[in-house]
């Protein structure tokens, strides 16, 4: 076990949200899950970025932040991900410091190029341009974020004349940033250089495929050794697509049609991605789990899960729950609970001294129960002598 002490718990908001649906209420629901996250004592949640294909419906996870913040006492909340090559360097720095400044240091900061094609091609921006502007733009938000003295920097995208941030970050030095990841380590690279955080969006990896996550673990700290920087574990969150109930079978039935939909009408029929099962949609669920690729089942199976991705990793500091809406509203809400209930401590090192005080409250009963008789017939006898 190379896990911390107390593994962060929290999610990756995206949202997906079906379409014919109000949105409307689709955002209140999300505001809805983050209270109830807070109540159960998740760690934290990232709220995502994205402006087209119909059913991510975030565009501003600052936005989003600023009233979550005033709806929860606890759970830190970050941007995941802010789409740099989207945005100003300068201003995604004064937003975020401003968002420090509001909720006290709960913010943290998740960057990454931008994940839909589609949002890339209405700003008119070549794909091929967005991880190098990522990575000018992130290396931009850090020294505005460290440095006091004016910058000027011209880009072939954006320039600065003796640019600093207004306020300083509440948080010393700054708040926590992270990189995204996914299949490729190039956002590994970038953490590495820039001695970030990662958020490992696919985690998971099913139908055989070779494990990369300690393989692209070595990678960013190559690269953080090649620039003076040294790469934390415990700001290593993996992302995971679970969802919880009281039995495998109820968990998948319940998820059955809203993970098919999630599936193939929109990462396959909307986004344009491979189909991961030739076969009804229906079954997609199942090949799915039986894949590895999805956790979908009891909390003793997203134990299990978290224990393979520890061995599989080497060591990880956050499992973030990838927000769905697979089954009904309140299904969705119990599997939160669940895990809360039934996951997290076996992780947080909240039941090692009650299961150790148990142990030892029932090998010392008969001795223990012989004291109690001892007192209860004392004080029979001295209530005797009284009268």
């Amino acid at each position: 076990m190379t896990l911390p002490d107390r593994l962060k718990f929290g999610v990756f908001l995206a949202p997906f949200h079906w379409l014919g649906e109000n949105p409307t209420l689709g955002l209140e629901r999300n505001m809805e899950l983050l209270q109830w996250l807070d109540h159960l004592g998740f760690d934290e949640a990232w709220i995502g970025e994205h402006h087209s294909a119909g059913w991510e419906t975030i565009s501003s996870p600052e936005l989003f932040i600023a009233a979550a913040a005033e709806r929860t006492k606890h759970i830190k909340l970050g941007t995941g991900v802010i789409s740099l090559p989207y945005h100003h360097p300068l201003m995604v720095a004064n937003r975020m410091v401003q968002l420090d400044h509001m909720t006290r240091g709960r913010v943290m900061m998740g960057v990454g190029p931008g994940a839909l094609v589609s949002d890339a091609y209405m700003l008119g921006i070549d794909p091929p341009t967005q991880r190098p502007r990522m990575d000018e733009a992130l290396g931009i938000v850090i020294r505005l974020l460290t440095e006091t003295e004016p910058i000027t920097c011209k880009s072939d995208w954006f320039t600065l004349q003796e640019a600093r941030i207004h306020l300083r970050p509440f948080t010393q030095p700054h708040f926590p940033i992270a990189v995204a990841a996914a299949q490729s380590p190039s956002g590994m690279m970038l953490a590495g250089k820039h001695g970030a955080g990662v958020l490992s969006v696919s985690a998971l990896r099913g139908g055989g495929s070779v494990n990369q996550l300690s393989e692209f673990w070595k990678i960013s700290e190559e690269v953080a050794a090649e620039h003076g920087n040294t790469m934390r574990r415990e700001e290593w969150r993996l992302v995971v697509p679970a969802f919880i109930a009281e039995t495998r079978k109820e968990a998948v039935e319940q998820a059955r049609l809203g993970a098919a939909r999630y599936q193939r009408d929109y990462f396959e029929d909307t986004m344009g991605f491979d189909k991961v099962y030739d076969g009804p949609a229906d079954k997609i669920i199942d090949h799915m789990v039986d894949e590895g690729a999805w956790c979908v089942g009891t909390p003793d199976d997203l134990v299990d899960t978290i224990n393979r991705l520890d061995g599989e990793s080497g060591g990880f500091g956050g499992m973030l729950v990838q927000v769905t809406e697979w089954a009904n509203r309140e299904q969705m809400l119990h599997s939160y609970e669940l895990i809360a209930r039934y996951v997290m401590p076996q992780f947080q090192g909240s039941l090692v001294n009650l299961a150790a005080s148990q142990v030892w409250a029932a090998e010392k009963r008969q001795e223990l129960m012989a004291l109690r008789k001892t007192s209860l017939d004392k004080a029979q006898q001295v209530y005797a002598e009284r009268r």
